[in-house]
């Protein structure tokens, strides 16, 4: 693909994949699709009323008894047709991500499509390998066995910062599992999770096992996690959202899964590598302009090391290129809407009565006025208990903040309502076992920050939520467990009978 890329006519018939196709939404309302980087419009199109909701859980239920029915391996060879498939699109699919989101180029094509590729091949060979205790005799009247099934339909809800990437989490181990999908990603951000049910038709998944419905979140996404053929809801956004979507799924006792907002510490023990921690913190912090849940956001660093952490990431913040996501040389694209922009700008500049601008805290000017770009910023000063340091701003602002002691730099760390991701910097191995065991996270990395891999899982604790992305460990989320039980004596009366009626014979 090149800039020539249309995307009113790759989905001119519609933005919504049901049972196998194309075809338009039937809410009465559009929705813009912009390139964040100009301002542009690059797409209309007719957003997803409840009816097409309906539509594409039918299909959705009409597909799972064939699909669930399907061995583990005949799942596994589709899936990998589908890792082939999705390979063979990676240059259209990282123009098409950056395209909608703004992000350069570079991390499209070097880390959100590799990732979803790697994905598919990992999901491929997981299908293959569910995961039970050995069939035995626990009981010495009964031999035991567990089964893994499918849950049944499927209804996940996407967020905007990676949607090729959540799109191959959400719907991956889903399938592998057995089970069928509705996803709907965000409606500003539609391209490549379209791209992605496309892919998975043309490797031969069948129609109604993936469908996509592009509509806002207060009807399409509210009405798909109450429906009551869907049996699952898998959920990634803020934490506020996330509320809401338990609120709803409740009413019909559905399985749920949710990976929420993050607030990451980066705790940089005076001991640590300096040059690597601030590199470190630059990238963990900039990453997708900030838009990630796992982004460094808040820097714990001990004394001896603070003024020179600071002066360092002020440094190579300077450093860093925005520009044209489309041109190699840039680092740092907008951000994914002005909307947001101004957001993360409210954010620093409210922090400006209480804390210390060190750099950036501004939108640029020039060439890119009209994007929704805004300068790398990092924030000292502030306290413990303020917005800034306390709330997820998504964006690339960093805060850093010194402490004392090893006691004081945890307890800070753990001082959020967040739990999703951290790292610890130091080369002592008990300093970072201490930090790996007490700091209260889903992921801690020690020395480096944001790597994720397909094998490993993903998913956070206390607010940001349960349940984990990739891995095998995904099949917990999306399987239901079932223990069989045989009687092994004959006995037509057995002797735990008498508890109920007669006496022991």
């Amino acid at each position: 693909m090149d800039q020539r890329f249309d995307a009113s006519e790759r989905f001119a018939e519609g933005a919504q994949f049901i049972d196998g196709r194309l075809r338009g939404g039937t809410s009465g309302r559009t929705q813009a699709v912009v390139d964040p980087a100009t301002g542009e419009q690059i797409h209309t199109y007719a957003l997803a009323g409840t009816g097409d909701v309906d539509a594409a859980v039918d299909a959705a239920r009409r597909a799972f008894p064939a699909w669930s029915g399907a061995t583990p391996g005949e799942r596994s060879d589709t899936l990998h047709r589908f890792a082939a498939a999705l390979a063979e699109d990676s240059a259209d699919l990282a123009f098409a991500e950056s395209l909608n989101c703004g992000k350069p180029l570079k991390l499209s094509e070097e880390f959100d499509v590799p990732g979803s590729v790697d994905n598919a091949a990992f999901f491929a060979g997981a299908a293959r390998h569910l995961e039970g205790k050995a069939a035995a005799e626990y009981s010495a009247d009964h031999t035991s066995a567990v089964r893994r099934e499918a849950v049944g339909v499927v209804g996940s809800i996407a967020p905007w910062n990676y949607p090729l990437q959540m799109a191959a989490w959400k719907v991956l181990p889903a399938l592998a599992a057995g089970n069928t999908i509705v996803l709907k990603p965000a409606e500003i951000t539609p391209l490549t999770s379209l791209m992605f049910a496309q892919a998975a038709t043309r490797a031969g998944l069948p129609d109604g096992a993936l469908n996509i419905v592009s509509g806002a979140g207060r009807d399409a996404g509210e009405h798909l996690v109450g429906h009551p053929d869907v049996a699952m809801t898998s959920f990634t956004g803020s934490t506020a959202v996330g509320k809401r979507v338990a609120e709803v799924a409740t009413a019909t006792v559905k399985r749920l899964h949710l990976e929420l907002g993050g607030k990451a510490p980066f705790v940089v023990f005076d001991d640590a590598d300096l040059e690597a921690a601030v590199h470190g913190a630059v990238a963990g912090a900039l990453i997708n302009s900030g838009q990630d849940c796992t982004a460094a956001t808040r820097a714990y660093v001990q004394r001896p090391l603070y003024d020179a952490f600071v002066a360092g990431v002020a440094d190579l913040m300077a450093t860093v290129r925005l520009g044209d996501p489309f041109d190699r040389s840039t680092d740092l694209g907008p951000l994914i809407s002005h909307a947001q922009r101004d957001r993360v700008a409210g954010f620093v500049d409210r922090a400006r009565a209480y804390a210390t601008v060190v750099t950036g805290g501004e939108a640029p000017q020039g060439a890119l006025a009209n994007g929704a770009y805004y300068r790398p910023t990092l924030i000292t000063d502030a306290p413990q208990d303020s917005e800034i340091v306390q709330s997820e701003i998504f964006g690339p602002v960093l805060v850093v903040l010194p402490f004392d002691s090893d006691d004081e730099g945890i307890a800070l760390a753990n001082d959020t309502p967040y739990g999703l991701a951290a790292s610890a910097w130091s080369r002592d191995v008990y300093r970072t076992g201490r930090a790996t065991r007490e700091i209260k996270a889903g992921c801690v990395w020690v020395n480096d920050h944001i790597p994720i891999i397909s094998e490993m899982p993903h998913g956070g604790a206390k607010a940001s939520g349960y349940g984990k992305d990739m891995s095998a460990y995904s099949f917990d989320e999306y399987t239901q467990v079932k223990h069989v039980m045989y009687d092994i004596t004959g006995t037509a009366r057995k002797d735990w009978h008498r508890t109920v009626f007669g006496d022991r014979t």
